[in-house]
């Protein structure tokens, strides 16, 4: 039987707001741009729009002729459909991710003619789950939330007039909790563990305009080890068992490395034409386990070290877009993505009952003046059905959501 585990998510944030639902799969967030999120993340590594190219490709900064700062957020409204789950233990309400924003932002500027530094702040990865006290799984999962913030100094260099590169160290703060009530012989009890850390990796890219019209891109986005320490706290259990109380608690996490790839084509002066995909190496979450220092009592071995296999597989995402220049101020957005879920109906758990997805997507481009930009985009997403089964609980889950997103982009 799967056991509850310390945590099995990460929620990325920035600033004081926290991600819900993400329009990727797993634990990715994508929502690190508007003027992205229209084409449906299609093309992020080959075209520099503006400053979010920090994080979709470090290259693309060489593309941009003046220093800007670009800046927004999204939101997502998450619905969740629960069907089964009768277990004669509580409830299965469903809608268990709030409405949230993922905030971003962004900052470049020409060094000279041929690098450019920039510096951003986004959300790489974000799921939480808020289920009712009541929820039948309560003892897999009642309540999870991880935070991280990203910040990303980086440089560009433009070798040649069509081959440019780019780098950017990436650190990560981390700080999360997970809330569970497991059953145990004595009874229903609950746990609370809370814990943070800061890791450290990278992302790099190379932009490369095949032809005056065909631009080729690929982003490398590293895996961070985290070590994450904090408290576990019992609570529920009759006095005379021993083990309510606070405990040291230490968990290692690994979030996957990434690999981003996509064209841009210049058909005429009106359309482009962008097609992507992006490769995530989800198989490093095997398994979860965090180790509890000071345990007393008959349930010690149970608490003191806490497993949960993840058995998760990599996974591959696809998505196609075109933008559409109106006239010299505006410019309408569309893309369709899939996006496959790295986890099965044999180990799927209700922290993250994720399917694999189809998003659609819609977005525009106003150019106020030659200094201003603001970008609009609407998503929604669309799951395939997905099970989730333990040897006490077994439901089947659907997951829609959409997605609203703007961005301020301004040149000086």
């Amino acid at each position: 039987m799967k056991k509850s585990a310390w945590f099995k998510t990460t929620l990325a944030v920035a600033i004081a707001t926290v991600s819900s639902h993400s329009l990727a799969n797993g634990l990715t967030i994508n929502e690190q741009s508007a003027s992205s999120m229209g084409t449906g993340f299609a093309g992020r590594s080959s075209s520099a729009i503006d400053a979010s190219t920090v994080f979709g490709n470090p290259a693309g900064m060489s593309k941009l002729d003046r220093a800007e700062v670009s800046g927004g957020f999204a939101v997502i409204d998450a619905s969740t459909d629960i069907s089964g789950g009768d277990n004669g233990r509580g409830t299965n309400d469903g809608d268990m991710v709030p409405l949230a924003a993922i905030p971003f932002g962004y900052y470049v500027r020409p060094l000279n003619e041929k690098m450019h530094f920039g510096l951003g702040m986004y959300a790489p990865f974000g799921v939480i789950s808020d289920y009712e006290d009541g929820f039948a799984a309560r003892n897999h999962g009642l309540y999870s939330k991880v935070q991280v913030v990203t910040l990303q100094p980086t440089l560009s260099y433009q070798i040649t007039d069509r081959v440019s590169v780019g780098f950017g160290p990436t650190i990560n703060k981390i700080d999360g909790k997970l809330t569970s009530n497991p059953l145990t012989p004595v009874g229903e009890l609950e746990v609370n563990i809370k814990g943070d850390d800061v890791g450290y990796g990278f992302n790099a890219g190379v932009l490369v305009d095949v032809t005056d019209k065909l631009a080729w891109g690929l982003t490398y986005h590293s895996k961070v080890d985290y070590e994450l320490e904090g408290r576990t706290r019992i609570t529920g259990a009759p006095a005379p068992v021993g083990i309510n109380g606070s405990y040291d608690a230490k968990l290692d996490f690994t979030s996957p490395e990434s690999v981003d790839t996509s064209v841009t084509y210049q058909l005429d002066d009106q359309w482009t034409l962008h097609a992507g995909t992006t490769w995530t190496r989800w198989s490093q979450l095997q398994e979860i386990v965090v180790d509890n220092r000071g345990v007393t009592g008959p349930f010690a071995g149970a608490f003191t070290s806490i497993d949960e296999q993840l058995t998760w597989n990599d996974t591959w995402s696809f998505a196609f877009g075109a933008a559409y220049q109106l006239n010299p101020q505006w410019v309408l957005r569309t893309g369709f993505a899939l996006d496959e879920s790295p986890t099965t109906d044999a180990d799927r758990t209700v922290r993250i009952p994720v399917g694999d997805r189809k998003i659609l997507s819609l977005g525009a481009g106003w150019n106020a003046t030659d200094d201003l930009t603001v970008d609009f985009a609407y998503a929604y997403l669309r799951e395939d059905k997905s099970e989730v089964n333990y040897d006490d609980y077994s439901a089947e889950f659907r997951n829609t959501a959409h997605g609203l997103s703007t961005q301020v982009t301004y040149r000086f």
